[in-house]
């Protein structure tokens, strides 16, 4: 009876649960390793079909077909992230930890935030060509340029500089084969974007032409509009360090802090010389739509 109570529990696993007055034993299958989707035990590398799922490309390629799917996006999750860039940055990147851990990879792979990135981008565009009179064709134009040029343009470009600089040059030494994921490069730039399209895109608005003129050459105004673009700039330099601290393969990310030195010593120089920040936009968003 031993051995054969042993062959049994070899091949099943007994549950133990009371049902009422009854004790009741649930017999459960135990399937064999191999028919599990894990490491193999050998070599600890991924299967073929995972190593697929887990490629660039595959990942690539589940973003942007969510991107068709509205139903499947997360926008309240989205908006919570977006909430949080402002009051409490690390809980979002924290976030980032939890989807390396369960889905093995930094990247986000629903693109509910960039939908809304994108929601706000188009609509304070349109608030500054009305606060710029500004009529429906260079509205248009404007938007046009500033989703394509500003947004994601510059977003790409900004995403490759800082993807290959920190590959580059802030990998530890025996994390060569776990770099930086370009996705999450791109993201850490969305997320530093946003808190700077609120400041400059949105508030600003309210400034230009009632609150406090910004838009003229007096020092109360041109003071408002630069501390506006300092606390603008400040949020996105502190979220990029952020991001890229949160990487364990990455050593030395304090760099990524230096240029706030240059950035105070900017403002400074503006308030000193009556440079107007806000004034300079407002003349080039007019000159684009030309």
């Amino acid at each position: 009876m031993q051995g054969e109570r042993e062959a049994c529990t070899s091949t099943v696993n007994q549950i133990l649960y009371i049902y009422g007055s009854d004790l009741v034993i649930v017999m459960l299958p135990v399937f064999p390793s191999t028919m599990l989707p894990t490491t193999s035990p050998q070599n600890g590398s991924l299967s073929a079909r995972d190593a697929a799922r887990h490629t660039a490309g595959a990942k690539r390629y589940k973003y942007l077909r969510r991107l068709l799917h509205f139903k499947a996006m997360d926008f309240e999750f989205a908006v919570w992230q977006m909430l949080y860039l402002f009051t409490s940055p690390q809980r979002v990147y924290r976030n980032f930890h939890y989807r390396k851990q369960t889905k093995d990879q930094w990247a986000r792979d629903d693109p509910a935030f960039l939908v809304l990135l994108s929601i706000w981008l188009c609509v304070s565009t349109v608030g500054f060509g009305l606060v710029l009179d500004m009529g429906f064709v260079e509205t248009l134009k404007l938007l046009l340029w500033v989703v394509f040029i500003d947004c994601i343009g510059v977003g790409l470009l900004i995403s490759t500089l800082m993807w290959f600089i920190t590959n580059k040059y802030l990998l530890k030494p025996p994390s060569k084969d776990y770099d930086v994921e370009w996705g999450y490069a791109f993201d850490v730039h969305l997320n530093a974007f946003y808190p700077l399209l609120v400041i400059l895109h949105f508030l600003q608005l309210f400034f230009i032409n009632h609150i406090v003129v910004i838009n003229s050459d007096w020092f109360l105004g041109y003071f408002v509009g630069n501390s506006l673009w300092l606390t603008a700039i400040g949020y996105y330099l502190y979220i990029t360090f952020l991001g890229y601290n949160a990487l364990p393969q990455l050593q030395n990310t304090v760099v990524l802090l230096y240029p706030f030195a240059l950035l105070v010593l900017l403002y400074i120089l503006s308030l000193s010389l009556g440079w107007n920040f806000t004034k300079g936009l407002c003349w080039f968003y007019k000159y684009r739509v030309q």
